[in-house]
């Protein structure tokens, strides 16, 4: 009994039957295979794969030193994942809108440091929904929660 081979295993054959030699004096083998589709769930080269550079050191040290630069807070502890991707989306569009240029999202250090949202935050402001408005990401001051925390900078507002 034969099964129909997947587009993932044609995929996979694909990649391992491009990297494969065949050994000296041995003729290659004779099944050919059309190239792998792209997947679309593979990130495009192009594509922008989240806040690639920290917050500028001139503005950093602005907020880390003047009470004022930064603008409004976000604490997500005790929230699930998909409520703290929802809050902080919700938060950072309305602030940037509002016409803000640097905010404070506290993520806590989790257990033993390794908390998810801690992780998953700069991930999910480096998606194409936030990417528009982020100009930088950098870990927070010990003062402002140190590695629980992050110093959001935003793009400024185009001019109407």
């Amino acid at each position: 009994m034969s099964r129909r081979v997947s587009d993932d295993e044609r995929r996979l054959w694909g990649h391992v039957a491009a990297t494969v030699r065949p050994l000296a004096h041995e003729p290659a083998p004779g099944l050919a295979l059309p190239p792998p589709k792209p997947d679309a769930n593979l990130a495009r080269p192009d594509a922008p794969k989240g806040p690639l550079e920290g917050i500028e050191p001139g503005r950093k040290r602005r907020i880390t030193r003047d009470p004022a630069a930064l603008e409004a807070r976000l604490d997500l502890h005790g929230l699930d994942q998909a409520k703290a991707r929802a809050e902080l989306a919700e938060f950072v569009n309305r602030k940037w809108a509002e016409g803000e240029r640097s905010v404070l999202v506290i993520t806590c250090k989790g257990v033993m440091g390794d908390g998810v949202l801690r992780k998953r935050t700069p991930e999910w402001l480096g998606e194409p929904g936030l990417r528009e408005v982020v100009a930088g990401v950098s870990e927070a001051h010990a003062k402002h929660g140190g590695d629980g925390a992050l110093y959001v900078a935003l793009k400024r507002r185009p001019k109407r």
